[in-house]
């Protein structure tokens, strides 16, 4: 345990009396390790109940474990990743055991090498593999004390791998006063005062003469039985004052109380002792050299600051330290401000500026008691450094102070924007707002002015789909023409994806395509963004013919992009292959932004583009494979806290066609999107509705779910419920609705020419058609739908020949086709297909065995047993799967065997034999 935490000594050793529960979880907690696995444990209570003890505890019989410690220090909270190097600091020799990616990322984090800042689930996946590789060799014990007080970097990063860790024999236990955002649904411990007898014999150790019994029972009253208050309390009053229960009263709250009592001996030692504790009070690091540098400079001499009494609060070992944190925060809070920023001038003054200059700087700060431009510069060079080691909260947190000292309005203009900006970044949308105002009244030109409404419309973005943001980014991107082109055109193509997410053939929408096609030709070979623009912009002012032909050079353009330039828009590129009915395209593509985020560790922005890979995996038919994406959006969702639609998960339910499963989920996600007024995902469940219900073969409710989704004309997928409408309008009698939506998908597929969308345009006429006519029609279909990898469409085309043949009476040839579907949707596994063809089949005469519908191999697999399973099969070692799914190579072992017991194997090499083959293997990270 740490130093200043032992100071409490005897006494809370004394407090612990009673507290069997409590010893007994830590006990349980530490004997998971002999089982190989890993827990977490937040200890928790209030200020002095006896959590540090806890942990003192576990540190004390965790006999044969490594020993990790790190505590949360209230002034390093704006510093990223400090209480983090503390944990790991102890293992950074083995960094060069880690994955690249990884050992990048903590390298940088903690200021080893300069690279672009990670992703903090990287640098979470780095520590995890850290922990793992180390309790290999020894069973690690983690300790992580004052957790209220750990850097934001820091506390997102533990939360991240507290919620990771499974079987790597690693316990790490927290101590916190209150658990914060990032510790919740962790397992927890609850300290609450001692029991009433405990707190009584306690209360008698620390006071002298007799108090009467009502005056005993009023103070563990209002102590609530806490140790630290029982002990603190009594000191330094008069027995009078004792036994009549006064100078109980001073402070409203229990820990005002304690730091009262503090105070009111701490008050009594001669002037240069109070001075050295609100010197290491304001000091960090604890580090002697710096303290006793700073009382130099402040007129402090050990001979005297040393008094009687002064080593009763602070331990000056190797480090300085106090014995309890109230001490810390009651010295510093009581200070004068003068004294403070005194204080706090002399520490920046002994703080080496070339070694810990972000320390320094913070200290200059604290120091300023006016604007100050010196200081406002060495803050701002500090938020370059945080930033550049992904610490966003930490670079915001500079900004935003280094806003306050600026004397220079139009400087002040400029920081206040990149304050704006590091905080929305950090996820503070409040005081991103803040600051973008305070941008704003501060700007001195037209680009300061447009900056501030740049930052404004994204804040307004960020803050979810509205009709807000559209128009505000829309406003920005044309502002921003005259000074940077390249961020204007990013800019119209975030507003035009963001107008068409929220509806499609709005007046923002068309603005802003309005406003995109008026863009001036670039000098030169268009770039990529360039053709997206323009093909988008025409795509909803003119037609998709128009369109097509600029989206096509669009997707040549950027198939030859290296990712990483278009990551920042990547989720609105990603519509151009479908805008252009390109199904190898579209998996191509999406395939390698999957594998360029992955690459980058841009972990926020992978739910996303799997979600595209998924669907576009989904329409070949190869299930296993796209709920294998399916598992890894939820793994990704869950350690990064961004929420996704399902959309993959609803698009495969569909076709599998299970039906109380896809109608909970339809029904949920239209409920959820549709207050959202989220236009994709009402599309989307729509469409679903439309798939399962044509294949459940009850046509009226697919029609109505087709309808709805065709009239919300959003550009992508309302466009693929066309044939569903078709295909059910007329089964149910509806041949005007099915003429018009046939007109509606002749639109926009005949443009595109691929054999997908003129395939199913010909599957589609057939049904309205006629003898000859719909016979050459179906043929068409099959033929074309031949040629493509959509194993769905080209059985549902068998399908629906063979139901006209069948009711020609041309009962031989409907068998061969009807057999052929219905063999086709088992080994897919479209359930619902597969009934709808077994039942036409029995209609022709033919008396057909029932097929299961083929399913993967080991279905009592869970989906993450499945999901690492198939990524064995495809290759993948352990650290690599762990990597793919945030787990540690010896978690990923552990789900392994749990497999090979499952499936009856003993090898890798047997998966490929007992799971079937998937026709698309997913991207390597």
């Amino acid at each position: 345990m740490d130093q200043r935490k032992r100071g409490a000594g005897h006494g809370e050793g004394v407090a612990l009396l009673g507290r069997g529960p409590e010893r007994a979880v830590v006990d349980q907690t530490l004997a998971a390790v002999d089982t190989g696995e890993s827990r977490v444990l937040v200890v928790h209570g209030a200020p002095g109940v006896g959590k540090s003890v806890l942990l003192e505890y576990a540190e004390n019989a965790a006999t044969g474990m490594r020993v990790l410690r790190a505590v949360g220090v209230e002034s390093e909270m704006e510093l990223p990743f400090a209480t983090l190097h503390q944990l790991c600091a102890p293992l950074l020799d083995r960094l060069p055991r880690l994955p690249a990616p990884q050992r990048a990322a903590l390298e940088t984090v903690f200021g080893m090498r300069e690279e672009a800042p990670p992703e903090r689930f990287l640098v979470g996946l780095a520590v995890l593999s850290l922990l793992s590789d180390a309790s290999e060799e020894r069973p690690l014990l983690c300790l992580v004390d004052d957790a209220q007080w750990v850097d934001q970097a820091s506390l997102q990063v533990l939360g991240f791998v507290a919620r990771r860790l499974l079987a790597e024999s690693v316990v790490l236990l927290f101590g916190a006063r209150e658990r914060s955002q990032n510790l919740l649904g962790l397992p927890d411990l609850e300290v609450t005062g001692l029991r009433d007898a405990d707190a009584h014999t306690l209360l008698n150790s620390v006071t002298y003469g007799r108090l009467d019994q009502h005056v005993r029972n009023r103070i563990v009253t209002e102590t609530r039985g806490n140790p630290l208050a029982l002990l603190e309390l009594p000191r330094g009053l008069t027995v009078t004052q004792m036994a009549g229960g006064f100078g109980l009263l001073r402070a409203d709250t229990l820990p005002g109380r304690i730091e009262q009592s503090f105070l009111s001996r701490i008050g009594r030692l001669p002037e240069q002792a109070r001075l050295l504790l609100l010197i290491a009070a304001a000091e960090p690091v604890g580090d002697p050299t710096l303290v006793w540098g700073a009382a130099g400079r402040l007129g402090a001499t050990p001979e005297e600051a040393l008094a009687d009494g002064t080593r009763e609060w602070l331990s000056l070992d190797a480090r300085v330290t106090f014995r309890h944190p109230l001490v810390r925060s009651a010295v510093y809070r009581s200070a004068s401000k003068e004294d403070r920023r005194a204080v706090h001038l002399a520490l920046a003054e002994v703080t080496d500026p070339k070694a810990d200059p972000d320390r320094r700087a913070w200290h200059l700060a604290a120091a300023a008691a006016a604007p100050d431009e010196s200081v406002a510069a060495e803050l701002e060079r500090s938020a370059d450094r945080a930033q550049a080691r992904g610490g966003l909260a930490a670079a915001a947190a500079f900004l935003q102070r280094c806003v306050a000292l600026t004397v220079d309005s139009s400087r002040r203009a400029e920081r206040a924007a990149a304050a704006a900006d590091a905080t929305l970044q950090a996820g503070d949308l409040d005081a991103a707002r803040r600051f973008a105002d305070l941008a704003d009244r501060n700007a001195q030109n037209e680009f300061q002015r447009v900056r501030a409404h740049l930052v404004r419309s994204r804040i307004t973005f960020a803050a979810g789909l509205n009709q807000e943001a559209p128009p505000l980014l829309l406003t920005a991107a044309q502002r921003l023409e005259p000074f940077d082109g390249d961020l204007a055109r990013e800019t119209y193509l975030l507003a035009w994806g963001a107008a068409a997410l929220i509806a499609a053939h709005s007046d923002s929408l068309m603005a802003i395509s309005e406003a995109m096609k008026a863009l001036p030709a670039p000098a030169g070979t268009p770039h990529a963004l360039d053709l997206v623009l323009e093909g988008y912009a025409l795509l909803v002012t003119e037609s998709r013919a128009a369109a097509v032909p600029v989206l096509r050079r669009a997707l040549a353009a950027l198939e030859d992009l290296p990712v990483r330039e278009v990551l920042k828009w990547a989720w609105v590129a990603n519509g151009v292959s479908a805008a252009v009915w390109d199904d190898q395209a579209m998996r191509v593509l999406v395939g390698r932004v999957v594998e360029g985020v992955r690459a980058a560790g841009a972990l926020t922005e992978l739910p996303f583009c799997l979600t595209s890979l998924g669907i576009a995996i989904a329409w070949t038919g190869d299930f296993t494979a796209a709920a294998s994406i399916v598992a890894e959006i939820e793994d990704v969702s869950a350690a990064t806290g961004v929420p996704i639609a399902p959309h993959v998960e609803l698009r495969l339910n569909a076709l599998r066609g299970r039906e109380a499963e896809a109608e909970a989920l339809i029904a949920a996600t239209i409920e959820e999107a549709g207050a959202g007024g989220q236009l994709m995902g009402v599309t989307v469940a729509q469409w679903a509705a439309a798939v399962l219900y044509n294949g459940l073969g009850r046509y009226q409710q697919a029609l109505v779910a087709a309808q709805v989704c065709t009239r919300m004309a959003e550009l992508w997928v309302s466009v693929w419920a066309l044939p569903e409408l078709v295909e059910a309008a007329v089964r149910a009698g509806e041949d005007g609705v099915a003429r018009t939506a046939l007109e509606d998908l002749a639109d926009a597929a005949e443009s595109s020419g691929t054999d997908w969308a003129l395939g199913v345009l010909a599957r589609s006429r057939a049904l309205l058609s006629e003898g000859a006519a719909a016979e050459e029609l179906h043929r068409e279909a099959i033929e074309r739908l031949g040629r493509t990898e959509l194993r769905p469409e080209l059985a549902r085309a068998h399908l629906l020949y063979g139901e006209w043949l069948r009711r020609r009476r041309q009962r031989i040839e409907a068998r061969d086709r009807l057999r052929t579907a219905y063999e086709m949707f088992t080994s897919i596994g479209m359930e619902a297909f597969a009934e709808r063809a077994h039942r036409e089949l029995l209609a022709t005469g033919e008396s057909v065995r029932r097929q299961a519908v083929e399913a993967a191999s080991g279905e009592e697999l869970t989906p993450q047993e499945r999901q690492i399973a198939l990524l064995v099969r495809e290759g993948l070692s352990n650290p690599e799967i762990g990597t793919r799914l945030f787990l540690s190579p010896r978690t990923v072992e552990w789900h392994l065997r749990k497999v090979f017991g499952k499936l009856s194997i003993t090898s890798r090499r047997q998966l490929r034999d007992v799971l079937p083959p998937s026709e698309h293997a997913l991207p390597q990270g």
